[in-house]
C-alpha cells in the first residue's frame, strides 16, 4: 500500500476506488499545518522531520481534497488550534473547495470533542449533515 505525498491514500491506485471515494469530511479543533508545532516547546518530544511536516499538514495539499469540508472549533480552545481552523477554511474558500465553518460558543478543545456523538451540537449536526442524515 503507497500513501501520497499528504499523508492521504491513492484511493484509485490502492484500492481500485475512484478519487471520491470519499463523500465527505468533518475536522474539529485541528493542527492543519504542523510548522508551528515544530516551532513550539512540543518539538522537545514530537520529532517531526521535514518530510513528515510536508506530508502531514493538510493545509499544503489542498488539491488533494475533493470532498466538501466542514470545520469546527470552540471559542475558550488556544488562540492556535482556532487561528489554524480559520486559516485553514479561508485557504480552502480561496481554493474553491467547498467548505463549511462553525464556531462553537464557550467550548474548549476537549468539550468540543465530547459533542461529537450529540446530534443537536454543531459537531454532531455537521457529522449528520454531511451524511445526509437527521436527528432522530
Amino acid at each position: 500500500m503507497r500513501a501520497t505525498t499528504c499523508g492521504c491514500f491513492d484511493w484509485q491506485k490502492d484500492f481500485g476506488l475512484p478519487p471520491t471515494f470519499i463523500k465527505g469530511a468533518v475536522a474539529a479543533s485541528g493542527m492543519f499545518d504542523l510548522k508551528p508545532v515544530r516551532l513550539s516547546a512540543r518539538s522537545n518530544y514530537i520529532k517531526f522531520t521535514d518530510e513528515m511536516e510536508e506530508r502531514l499538514s493538510a493545509q499544503r495539499h489542498l488539491n488533494k481534497l475533493l470532498a466538501p469540508v466542514h470545520l469546527v472549533y470552540g471559542t475558550l480552545e488556544t488562540p492556535e488550534f482556532q487561528r489554524q481552523t480559520r486559516d485553514f477554511n479561508t485557504a480552502l474558500k480561496a481554493a474553491g473547495k467547498s467548505v463549511t465553518l462553525s464556531v462553537m460558543e464557550g467550548y474548549n478543545h476537549f468539550e468540543v470533542m465530547e459533542r461529537l456523538g450529540d446530534p443537536y451540537s454543531l459537531f454532531g449536526r455537521a457529522i449528520l449533515e454531511q451524511m445526509k442524515l437527521r436527528p432522530t
